[in-house]
C-alpha cells in the first residue's frame, strides 16, 4: 500500500515538541488474531504474519511485556520478559517451548547475546552477564555505588552491547542517559552522553533506548537508539559521533544489525497530523547499508522526497506496540510488543 500524498514532511522540533506535550496516550490492545496471515512490507522485504506462532500455554508460562528476542547459534531463540516467574522463554523457530528460567526480574528490559553469554539489562539498575541456562557469571558495578554517578542521579539501565575486544557499553535510557563503557571484566572506563533537552543534539540524548555493534563498514561502530527524537546515531567507541539518521514518526527501539540491513521495532507511533508518542501505532522498519527505509511492516511504504523521508504512518493495525524485532538465519521475523495484552511474538515469515 502506498502512502497518502498528502502525508506531510515534518520537522524533527514540531515532532519532539508534540512528543514532549502528550506522551504515552493509550489505546486499547486487541488479542484477537486479527490480520493472520496478512502480508506487510514492501518490495523484496515483504512477510505473512503468523500471530498463532508461540506454543506456550498462557496459564503455565505466562507473559507480561515481551521485550526482546535473541538467536543463539544452535538455532534456539532466547525470549525475555519481564515476569517473575518466567524471565527468559526458549523457542524453536517453529515455535515450541523448550524450556524456562527466570531470576525473578521484575523490570527485565534488554536482552543481547555475544561469544556464550547473555546480557540482561533490568531497568531496576542492574546488568547481568549469565550462561544459557541462566547462571550469573558477572554483575556490572552500580554507578552510583562506584562514584561514576552523582547520588542524585538516577540508573535504568535499557540494553547493552558487547564491543569486538569485549568491552560492554551500557545505555541508560531511563536514567540518566549516559552510554557507560566496562572492560570484559566489568571495570569501569569511560561514559559520554547525558541528557539533554533540545530536539537536535547527537552528543546527548533524551531517551538513549538501545545499543548495537555495528561492523558493517569494516570500522566497529557503537549505534544508539534516540526514541524520542525518532532517530538513530553512530559513534566511534571512543565515544565520537559519526552521523545520523532521521526517522519521522517512529519512534523506535533498539537497533538490530543482520547482514547490511539495520532493523528496529516502533513502539510508538504517529497519526496524521498528529506527531504525539501514541500507543497501538507499531510497526517494523528497515534499513539498508545505505540508511535508507527499504520496507516497513505494518505501516505504509516508505517514500522519499528530495532525499527527505515522509513521515512514516502504521497502515493498519497489525502490531500495537513493537518493543524488538529478532531475525533468523532463513530471515523470518519474530516482533517482540510491550503492552500489547500479553501477547507472545508474532512470527513473519518471509515471502520475497
Amino acid at each position: 500500500m502506498s502512502l497518502p500524498p498528502a502525508t506531510p514532511l515534518i520537522s524533527r522540533r514540531a515532532l519532539l515538541t508534540a512528543a514532549v506535550a502528550a506522551p504515552f496516550l493509550r489505546t486499547q490492545a486487541k488479542t484477537a488474531p486479527e490480520f493472520h496471515g496478512s502480508i506487510v512490507g514492501h518490495g523484496s522485504h515483504r512477510y505473512r504474519v503468523d500471530k498463532l506462532w508461540s506454543q506456550a500455554d498462557p496459564g503455565k508460562t505466562p507473559v507480561k511485556d515481551c521485550h526482546e528476542m535473541v538467536q543463539v547459534p544452535d538455532g534456539r531463540l532466547f525470549l525475555l520478559t519481564n515476569h517473575p516467574q518466567n524471565n527468559i522463554l526458549i523457542y524453536d523457530t517453529q515455535g515450541a517451548l523448550l524450556g524456562t528460567w527466570t531470576l525473578k526480574l521484575g523490570a527485565a528490559h534488554g536482552l543481547t547475546f555475544a561469544g556464550e553469554h547473555l546480557y540482561i539489562c533490568d531497568n531496576g539498575g542492574r546488568v547481568v552477564k549469565t550462561t544459557l541456562d541462566g547462571q550469573i557469571v558477572l554483575e556490572l558495578p552500580h554507578p552510583v555505588k562506584e562514584g561514576v554517578y552523582k547520588p542524585n542521579e538516577t540508573y535504568s539501565p535499557t540494553e547493552a552491547a558487547v564491543a569486538p575486544n569485549g568491552d560492554l557499553y551500557v545505555a541508560d535510557g531511563y536514567g540518566s542517559q549516559y552510554v557507560l563503557r566496562f572492560d570484559k571484566d566489568g571495570k569501569f572506563l569511560s561514559k559520554f552522553g547525558g541528557r539533554s533537552t533540545q530536539p537536535v543534539n547527537p552528543s546527548r540524548f533524551m531517551q538513549a533506548h538501545g545499543v548495537a555493534i555495528d561492523t558493517r563498514s569494516g570500522e566497529p561502530l557503537l549505534v544508539v537508539t534516540e526514541r524520542v527524537r525518532n532517530e538513530f546515531n553512530w559513534f566511534r567507541l571512543d565515544g565520537t559521533h559519526v552521523r545520523g539518521v532521521y526517522l519521522p514518526g517512529a519512534y523506535v527501539s533498539r537497533p538490530v544489525i543482520h547482514g547490511e540491513h539495520l532493523y528496529s521495532g516502533v513502539c510508538f507511533g504517529a497519526k496524521p497530523n498528529d506527531y504525539r508518542m501514541w500507543q497501538g501505532r507499531g510497526f517494523v522498519v528497515m534499513l539498508d547499508a545505505t540508511d535508507r527505509v527499504i520496507s516497513a511492516p505494518g505501516a505504509y511504504a516508505p517514500q522519499y522526497e528530495d532525499s527527505s523521508l515522509r513521515v512514516l504512518l502504521q497502515s493498519d493495525p497489525v502490531f500495537h506496540n513493537c518493543h524488538d524485532v529478532c531475525i533468523d538465519r532463513d530471515g523470518d521475523l519474530y516482533v517482540c510488543q510491550w503492552n500489547s495484552g500479553n501477547v507472545y511474538p508474532y512470527k513473519l515469515h518471509r515471502e520475497a
